[in-house]
């Protein structure tokens, strides 16, 4: 079976930099929802027509890719707004950050916590993927029609590198 839109793909892949530093590697096959919301757009357009056994090289620039890394949402927030815990890369929910942060600080992304000083926070709320060029191989092992729940969903679930904020009741919006 080709893939079209509205297939779902078992994908494994090696994903590096363009250094050949390996960034992650999929040794298992995962499904993704093509034509939806599971993979960045060039990588559905670069499966279109394969078929199970196909191997894929992709380079995606940033723009293809997580985007350009974005000054603009770093922040240095005083020390004293967060809990003693934390550590650096624990992830924030923007809408859980202090009421005294920046408001300037958009509340629909995540913060990494990229550095701790004494007196202040470095947040991040760029892709961790965001301002790098990647080149990956992919490897098509299975094809099959997707379900009208993953249609009418756009996924099956899992992202390609998807960041979400979900229901961290427990977490108070710190994620790990």
């Amino acid at each position: 079976m080709d893939i079209t839109s509205q297939c779902v793909v078992e994908l494994t892949w090696t994903l590096k930099d363009t250094l050949g530093e390996v960034l992650d590697e999929l040794d298992e096959p995962v499904a993704f929802y093509v034509g939806g919301h599971d993979l960045l757009p060039k990588i559905q357009e670069a499966l279109q027509g394969h078929t199970v056994g196909a191997k894929v090289d992709l380079h995606l620039e940033p723009e293809d890719a997580f985007g350009d890394f974005d000054e603009n949402l770093l922040f240095l927030e005083p020390r004293a707004l967060f809990p003693k815990d934390i550590q650096e890369g624990l992830t924030i929910e923007g809408t859980a950050l202090p009421a005294a942060c920046n408001p300037d600080a958009p509340r629909n992304v995540l913060y990494t916590i990229t550095e701790i000083y004494p007196e202040h926070v470095v947040l991040d709320g760029n892709h961790p993927l965001s301002g790098i060029a990647l080149r990956l191989s992919l490897k098509v092992n299975h094809v099959r029609m997707a379900t009208e729940q993953e249609q009418e969903a756009g996924t099956c679930g899992t992202g390609f590198f998807k960041i979400e904020i979900g229901d961290a009741p427990d977490t108070d919006g710190l994620l790990h």
